[in-house]
Parts: C-alpha cells; sequence; structure tokens
C-alpha cells in the first residue's frame, strides 16, 4: 500500500514539476522574449541553474528521488540550451549586426538558435552517458518516417497559402513569394528540428517511465503550447492554440511511434511555413 501511494504521488508531483519548471524556463527566461531586464535576467539564469543542479545531486542520494533524475537533467539540458540560445543571440544582434529585417536576416537568426540548441542537447547527452537515442536521434523505424514526414511537408506546403491568413498574410503572389522560399525552407527546417530535440526528443522519454507514453505527450504537448500560446503573429489566438495542441500530440505519437525524430521535424517545419508566410508579408 504504501509503495503504491509513494506511486501515486511521484505521478502527481512530477508532472507539476515539469510544467511548472518547464513553463518558467521558457516564459521568464525565454530565448526570444525574457521577462526580466538584463543584469536580472543573467542573475536568474545563473540562480536557476545552480538550483537544478544542486538538486540534481542531492535527489542521486536519495532511493526515492532517483527516478527523478532524468527529468531534472532533462530540466538543466533545457536552461542550459536556452540560456546560451540567448546570450549568443543577443550577441548575433548587438556586437555582429544581424537583425532581423530582411529574410536572410531572419534566417541566419535561426540557423544561430539551430546550432546552439541542438549543440547543447547533444553534447550534454552524451555527457550523461546517454544514447543519442535517448532523445530520438536515431534511425528508427526511417522508412515509415521519411513517408509521414514529407507526405506532411508536402500537404502543408501546398496548403500553407490559405492557411497564412490565420497569420495577418497580405498579397501572397508568387512573384512576391519566389525570393523568399530558400530563406523559409531554412528556417521551418531549423526551427522544426530545434522545436522537436528541444521538447519532445528531450522530454518524452524521460517521462514515459513514470507516467506513461500518453501522458508523458500531454505535459510536453502542454507546456509547448502554453510557450506558444502568448504569440503575436496570429489574427486569432484561441484558434491558433485550438490548432496547436492537437498537432504538437500528433507530433509527439509519430515520435512515439516512428522511434525517431525526423517525421516530427519534417510535419512541424511545413506547418510552420504560413506562420512564415504571414510575417514576411507584413514586414518585406
Amino acid at each position: 500500500m504504501n509503495d503504491r501511494k509513494k506511486n501515486i504521488s511521484g505521478q502527481i508531483f512530477l508532472p507539476l514539476l515539469f510544467m511548472m519548471i518547464g513553463s518558467t524556463i521558457m516564459i521568464v527566461f525565454s530565448p526570444w522574449q525574457p521577462i526580466l531586464n538584463r543584469e536580472l535576467d543573467y542573475v536568474g539564469r545563473i540562480g536557476l541553474i545552480t538550483i537544478l543542479v544542486l538538486l540534481y545531486f542531492l535527489l542521486r542520494k536519495n532511493d526515492t528521488g532517483k527516478k527523478y533524475l532524468a527529468v531534472l537533467y532533462g530540466l538543466i539540458v533545457l536552461m542550459a540550451a536556452v540560456s546560451l540560445d540567448w546570450i549568443v543571440g543577443v550577441y548575433l544582434i548587438d556586437y555582429v549586426g544581424v537583425k532581423d529585417d530582411s529574410p536572410v536576416g531572419w534566417a541566419l537568426q535561426k540557423l544561430n538558435e539551430f546550432i546552439v540548441i541542438v549543440t547543447v542537447v547533444i553534447t550534454l547527452t552524451k555527457l550523461s552517458r546517454e544514447s543519442l537515442g535517448s532523445i530520438y536521434i536515431q534511425r528508427g523505424n526511417i522508412k515509415n518516417g521519411l513517408i509521414i514526414g514529407l507526405v506532411t511537408f508536402g500537404i502543408a506546403a501546398a496548403g500553407s497559402v490559405p492557411m497564412a491568413t490565420l497569420f495577418n498574410a497580405k498579397d501572397l503572389s508568387f512573384t512576391r513569394m519566389l525570393p523568399w522560399i530558400p530563406w523559409i525552407l531554412i528556417i521551418v527546417l531549423a526551427n522544426g528540428t530545434m522545436e522537436e530535440i528541444m521538447f519532445r526528443g528531450l522530454f518524452l522519454r524521460k517521462l514515459e517511465p513514470i507516467v506513461g507514453k500518453f501522458v508523458s505527450n500531454l505535459l510536453v504537448a502542454f507546456v509547448f503550447t502554453v510557450l506558444h500560446g502568448a504569440a503575436t503573429y496570429t489574427v486569432d489566438q484561441y484558434l491558433f492554440v485550438a490548432i496547436l495542441f492537437p498537432l504538437a500530440l500528433t507530433w509527439g505519437y509519430i515520435m512515439q511511434k516512428t522511434d525517431a525524430v525526423w517525421a516530427s521535424i519534417l510535419f512541424h517545419a511545413g506547418m510552420d511555413i504560413p506562420i512564415i508566410l504571414g510575417i514576411f508579408s507584413n514586414q518585406f
């Protein structure tokens, strides 16, 4: 009976811990628009990652706490990744002069995010002596994954112009869009890869042993949707969230079923195309 109570309390505690800390990292210490001013932001980042690391080493000595280590380590990796992304991003904007006033500038900033975040996640995963398969970077069911990914990417790309109306797109003629295509492809593929590895890849397997596949997917989809809940690039926030949450669940389900990240990356990238079309049509 005591073991059962501990198991139930763990299944309740872990989701709450994950949602609370994960949402704090991605909202308060966002790599895109942090809430705190620069000095407090740096202090907060250092303070939170110090607390997470200390908690990790304390739980290593506790038999009950050991089952939370994988999730806690994932949160440390997430905090390190978004913090380095923010620091390097500030450097690019303030000192190198890379601006988001052109499609090329957008692509360079997104490539920077992709390189920083994916490098940190892969490096810290390897340092923990886990395989890249633990974050779904592996062959998996490559045939089904590529079929699903390429088909869904193609469908999303084909419907991107009408879908772009949700993102206030204007005057999307073929002539106007043609010069954007290479930069849009770079942006959506970099963003899809980065976000799928940073969210679903990093956490699905870590959560599964305690809450199961379905709930782990549900938790990650919830945090992912909350993060995008304040997006300013859509004309209907409620409709956007209503569409995004089931999409996030689908990307997680596909990743779990194909046992790899590739299909979810391509599907995600395809669904980002109308967002970028909407943004570009209002800026360039």
